[in-house]
C-alpha cells in the first residue's frame, strides 16, 4: 500500500482564488486524486487536492514555522503605521 502524505480532504469555507497550473502539474494533481480515491475509497476531485496539500507543506516548512515563531513579519506584508520608518531624517 502507498503512503500518500494526505489522507483526507476536510471540507471547510473557501476563499475562492485562480490559479493556472502547467498542464504536467494538472495531470500529476488528477493522478494523485486517482490514487488517493483508490487508497481510501473517497472520490475527491483533483482541485480539492490543492489546499490540503498547500497546508501540508506550510506545516512542513521549518523556516516558515521559525519564522512565525520569533514573530518575523512576511515581506509582503506592509508596516503598519505605527512602525518607525528607516528613512533618513
Amino acid at each position: 500500500m502507498t503512503k500518500l502524505k494526505l489522507n483526507s480532504v476536510q471540507d471547510d469555507k473557501p476563499v475562492k482564488l485562480t490559479v493556472a497550473l502547467p498542464a504536467a502539474l494538472h495531470r500529476d494533481l488528477v493522478a494523485y486524486a486517482d490514487l488517493l480515491a483508490l487508497e481510501t475509497g473517497q472520490k475527491v476531485a483533483a482541485e480539492k487536492l490543492i489546499a490540503p496539500m498547500l497546508e501540508r507543506f506550510i506545516s512542513g516548512d521549518r523556516g516558515f514555522a521559525k519564522a512565525r515563531r520569533t514573530g518575523r513579519r512576511s515581506m509582503a506584508t506592509p508596516p503598519s503605521p505605527s512602525t518607525p520608518s528607516n528613512a533618513p531624517d
